[in-house]
């Protein structure tokens, strides 16, 4: 795809996630609204995958660290083909193979269950150590949250990673600067964060805005090329991206739209998806 593409998909993946959470009258719209970009960029630019062979044991694997996000993921996943667009309408919902977090046996296309932050990235890291012990050419990526770098287990997984080398890895930490109680920066301040993946021996590419597709396809081609070290994207985002009354707000981070929060959000989506047509 194209750049143009890829910004037009990121808008209908943005729909989804709004459908899908105020259909379940739960989830969490804020982080998966800032993620929908690379979302989107990992599964219809960046990853060896086939929606038709789920299993595919040479795919390249994808691990959502910060599972909380799940909304983002399936959408993506739904627009990519793995399974109808029409079911991100039973999120959570009793019976749904979709529900509030990831789960690898009921959903095609997930790599790894998860939820318990801080615990993804050793998933990741395993899979990549795995891919590097038996010989195979597949990559990993996985998605952090800022907030979910507060737990120490994501350091002790990238000690290790650094440590073995995994150029196969690739750790993405979405930087919107908000968790559930407020800026990161205030609940447990993580920063700097790059420095702390350099001190882990990891190539670390800082990303100014990472809700700009131009940027990440930079960003992953940089990784792509790194050799001899894991790769650590850093991106900067802006949480609840898209939607006027989401952006920028920690309130947003768990909660989903009423009936007229709903509408209004996806005229704000429509506009941004009529300008991309204009182009």
């Amino acid at each position: 795809m194209n750049t143009l593409e890829l910004q037009k998909m990121a808008v209908e993946v943005r729909k989804g996630i709004v459908s899908a959470v105020h259909a379940a009258k739960a989830g969490h719209p804020g982080g998966s609204l800032s993620a929908a970009d690379v979302f989107t960029y990992l599964y219809f630019e960046e990853m060896n995958i086939d929606p038709e062979n789920p299993k595919d044991p040479n795919r390249d694997r994808f691990v959502l660290s910060k599972g909380h996000t799940a909304p983002g993921l399936y959408s993506a996943l739904a627009h990519r083909g793995y399974f109808p667009v029409e079911d991100l309408l039973t999120l959570r919902h009793l019976g749904s193979h979709l529900q509030g977090h990831p789960c690898v046996q009921h959903t095609p296309g997930i790599d790894m269950s998860s939820g318990s932050l801080g615990q993804g990235i050793s998933a990741a890291v395993g899979m990549a150590l795995s891919a590097k012990l038996s010989n195979d050419d597949y990559r990993v990526y996985t998605l952090l949250g800022d907030g979910e770098i507060q737990e120490g287990q994501v350091w002790e997984a990238a000690m290790f990673a650094g440590h073995r080398k995994l150029d196969n890895l690739v750790v993405i930490v979405d930087n919107n600067n908000l968790q559930i109680d407020g800026a990161i920066s205030d609940v447990c301040s993580p920063y700097p964060i790059d420095k702390k993946f350099e001190a882990f021996n990891f190539h670390v590419i800082n990303v100014a805005d990472g809700n700009d597709m131009e940027q990440l396809a930079a960003a992953f081609a940089e990784a792509r090329a790194t050799k001899g070290a894991p790769s650590a994207i850093v991106m900067k985002t802006l949480k609840g991206k898209g939607v006027s009354f989401m952006e920028n707000k920690a309130g947003w981070h768990g909660k989903a739209p009423n009936d007229e929060e709903y509408a209004i959000a996806m005229e704000d989506l429509k506009k941004v998806g009529d300008a991309l047509c204009q182009k």
